[in-house]
């Protein structure tokens, strides 16, 4: 059995596993899968229109009658700064030059919303049975309106600092994202990357500052780490390298084998792909002329320049400027359809606490 059952008990799920939201790389059908599997699936909804995820959570609906999570982004928008974006355009000419690419040709400017009114809207009327945040938490009127739609409200620290004030303004449930995480950093009140503590030490420091659940994310791909997670105080893990190769995602196939072909020391956290900071595989663009570039304009706009970048040397099989965002265990990843993946991990962890508290 669990050693903690606090999470069972609010998200009513079969396992205390959350799918972590992936933006980009998935959508409803890897959040069908894993809920079918026994865990709670996260919708990604950053990266869509309020009409889009209205329409994948109504195809959820129709396919599971198990909870879901709807995630977004709440960071502060900051508007395009037109010589930061030359500079940065400039630096990314040779590989323009070398596709063939004219750099001055016009581009869509990156799209990663934060939560606003729009979102609020489809959250009352779709009433989801969990909404989580990355980048804090938004205007304290929103979250006031999310958790009257009969939501639980869940959000991500990288310090005890950034939990403490996240259950201070209404945070049911913490997810305490380790430094090994993949993705962007949920950081909010801080900006130094250097200072980030992995999840061995970060998650029972939280446990221990708050009174919520608190969740494990980062570095976790195994019965072993669900059990360490459970060890260090956490009710509950997220998990998201993990499914990233399972069938229902919609991870392109190069991108498949660069993560299957991954080390651990293969990731590395950069701010090139979007201009925030974020953990994935190098790719060549990281690489080169990064992994922390002081030229990368600010978030998300950073991704406008590499749009054509991406889409150019994807046609030819190549994810060179392709965000490949994972984890430092993502070498532990599996191929294996999502709801069996979520058993198997359950499967795996609750055999380890049993040996451990035989």
């Amino acid at each position: 059995m669990w050693p903690d059952r606090r999470l069972l008990d609010l998200f009513k799920t079969e396992f205390p596993i959350v799918l972590a939201p992936m933006a980009g790389v998935m959508d409803q059908e890897l959040v069908i899968a894993a809920a079918q599997g026994g865990a709670l699936g996260s919708l990604p909804c950053a990266m869509i229109t309020a009409e889009k995820a209205r329409e994948q959570i109504g195809i959820a609906r129709q396919r599971v009658s198990a909870p879901i999570n709807l995630n977004f982004f709440c960071h502060t928008p900051v508007a395009a700064d037109p010589a930061r974006e030359a500079g940065w355009k400039a630096r990314l000419a040779p590989y323009f030059n070398e596709l063939g690419l004219d750099p001055a040709a016009p581009v869509t400017a990156a799209n990663r919303a934060p939560f606003d009114e729009a979102m609020c809207a489809l959250v009352e009327e779709m009433k989801p049975e969990v909404v989580s945040f990355h980048f804090g938490l938004p205007d304290k009127a929103l979250v006031k309106r999310v958790k009257a739609a009969g939501a639980i409200v869940m959000s991500s620290a990288t310090t005890v600092k950034e939990a403490i004030w996240l259950e201070e303004n209404g945070a049911d449930v913490i997810i305490a994202q380790g430094a090994e995480a993949g993705g962007h950093r949920g950081m909010f009140l801080t900006e130094n990357i250097t200072e980030q503590p992995g999840t061995f030490a970060l998650v029972p420091q939280v446990v221990d500052a708050v009174k919520v659940p608190v969740i494990a994310a980062g570095g976790i791909a195994d019965g072993r780490g669900i059990a360490a997670a459970f060890a260090l105080g956490a009710s509950g893990v997220q998990i998201g390298t993990a499914y990233l190769r399972c069938p229902e995602s919609k991870v392109i196939a190069p991108a498949r084998v660069a993560l299957a072909q991954a080390h651990d020391d293969s990731t590395v956290i950069t701010n090139v792909m979007t201009g925030r900071p974020a953990r994935g595989v190098a790719n060549r663009v990281m690489r080169e002329v990064g992994p922390i570039s002081p030229d990368a304009p600010a978030f998300p706009h950073a991704a406008t320049s590499l749009a054509p970048l991406k889409a150019a040397a994807e046609k030819h099989g190549k994810v060179d400027f392709t965000n490949l965002w994972a984890g430092q265990a993502v070498r532990m990843g599996r191929e294996m359809p999502a709801a069996e993946l979520t058993r198997a991990l359950a499967g795996a962890a609750l055999a380890r606490l049993s040996s451990l508290a035989g």
